[in-house]
């Protein structure tokens, strides 16, 4: 096996970025990009901490995540299953990475920052939907936000119905909790649980 063992090779391999690679990188969130976060649903949340590398997926409403100003984003923290491992990362490490995607469009936004983590009660009422609010909301401090260019999703062809993959061939949560605890939780009953719990969990 052959291994690139320097920043140097690595650049000769793939030769220089052209300008389009660096001038769509701003500091601040432009008009066009504002425009991109009000429509998006969801974003992937990477994170940095002493045991290593997190990537947690974030969604909900449209435009979920709040433009506090041109230089800050507010993250609201939804129900989810407790592990907090983004959330412990930040804590210890403030670094963070959104990738934000918006169901048929082919770019990606992506924005680097350093964040913390407030429960200003305020704050954490403006997020209410259906009169729940986060337990928490992470503020993050932009350091560069740009569009990432659309080859990866055309190449995936993912917004393609045809593609869509019918859930029902893949293991269900419940398999995977029956075979990895040799059947001491998750299974079928876990499964048919899922719809009642999730509508009380939801927000």
């Amino acid at each position: 096996m052959t291994i690139v063992q320097s920043v140097e090779e690595l650049e000769v391999l793939y030769g220089s970025p052209g300008d389009t690679s660096l001038e769509k990188v701003a500091e601040y969130v432009t008009e066009a990009y504002a425009r991109i976060i009000a429509e998006a649903p969801f974003c992937a949340l990477a994170t940095v901490g002493p045991e290593g590398l997190d990537c947690s997926p974030r969604g909900d409403l449209k435009g979920f995540v709040r433009i506090q100003d041109s230089k800050t984003l507010l993250l609201p923290d939804r129900r989810g299953n407790n592990r907090i491992d983004s959330l412990r990362n930040v804590i210890r490490d403030p670094r963070v990475a959104l990738m934000f995607l918006v169901p048929g469009s082919g770019n990606a936004l992506r924005v680097n920052g350093r964040a913390h983590i407030s429960i200003d009660a305020e704050l954490l009422n403006s997020f209410s939907v259906k009169g729940k609010a986060p337990r928490s909301v992470m503020v993050i401090a932009i350091t560069e936000i740009y569009f990432q260019c659309a080859r990866a999703l055309v190449r995936s062809d993912l917004w393609n119905p045809d593609n869509h993959v019918d859930p029902k061939t893949l293991p269900t949560p419940g398999d995977i909790l029956a075979s990895m605890t040799q059947g001491r939780i998750g299974g079928k009953p876990y499964d048919d649980a899922w719809q009642d719990r999730a509508e009380n969990t939801m927000w």
